[in-house]
């Protein structure tokens, strides 16, 4: 009976999280962002204020969830992320994997789905934040780069959907010809989402049997080696399977890891 009322209350808690954090985007798109459009006219300055608060509210939302019982989490390494002008490469377990990276990372920029950018609720804060869609590949890279120069750190899910739990990462190409084309050092941060939990085309109200425990870790920096001409498919190619295998062979250590902790 216990673990019923458990689940049921994780459920509501659950929901309450979607609610608050689907509120907190319409009050950042239509009230927030119009009164610093009038107040702040330079375009940076009222970005970069957007994504401190973006991660203030990420903060507080992580807070939210973890009051409500919904989850626990820990961050590994986390001083990596403060470092200016890095890529950020992360595999992708669940929806919420990039609120914590948001809410850890200091005026974070992140490459996006197009689609999120019209969504009712999430469009206000994509915008205002100047946060990169995926739209237009040649667009992405050209905003990629600049934000980079500018010092941002660059968030991005290399396999460009959420991971399959059981299966192998499979990687697209756009973490490697960002890398490639702009020489930034890539920060690989390893998330494990135990047990799974909104992952694809599983419903939010699909609530697991016990409360969920979300593990990050940031990895030493992997240095790049921009090619002294423009990077090639080839190139691109390579590097994208060299992450994927780097990738699939740390998470295998960190699982590993995690249960032998678990049987001791």
């Amino acid at each position: 009976m216990r673990g019923l009322w458990s689940r049921v209350w994780r459920c509501m808690g659950t929901a309450i999280s979607f609610a608050t954090f689907g509120l907190g985007g319409l009050v950042i798109g239509l009230i927030i962002t119009p009164a610093l459009a009038v107040c702040i006219r330079n375009q940076q300055r009222r970005q970069r204020l957007v994504r401190q608060l973006i991660q203030k509210a990420f903060r507080c939302f992580i807070g939210l969830m973890q009051g409500l019982g919904v989850l626990d989490y820990c961050l590994e390494g986390r001083q990596s992320l403060a470092r200016p002008g890095r890529l950020v490469l992360a595999n992708h377990p669940s929806l919420i994997d990039v609120i914590f990276l948001l809410a850890h990372t200091p005026n974070a920029d992140c490459i996006v789905k197009g689609r999120l950018a019209d969504n009712l609720f999430t469009r206000g804060p994509i915008r205002a934040a100047g946060f990169i869609t995926n739209r237009d590949p040649e667009d992405l890279l050209a905003a990629a780069h600049n934000s980079l120069a500018a010092g941002n750190t660059l968030i991005l899910f290399p396999e460009g959907t959420r991971t399959t739990p059981g299966r192998p990462l499979k990687f697209r190409r756009g973490g490697a010809n960002i890398a490639l084309r702009t020489g930034a050092p890539i920060v690989p941060v390893l998330i494990q989402c135990t047990p799974t939990t909104l992952t694809k085309d599983v419903p939010w109200y699909h609530i697991p049997a016990t409360k969920v425990h979300i593990r990050l870790r940031v990895l030493d920096e992997l240095p790049i080696e921009p090619p002294s001409a423009a990077p090639t498919p080839l190139q691109a190619r390579r590097l994208t399977q060299e992450l994927a295998e780097f990738f699939n062979r740390e998470l295998e250590l960190f699982h590993d890891e995690r249960n032998t902790t678990a049987v001791a």
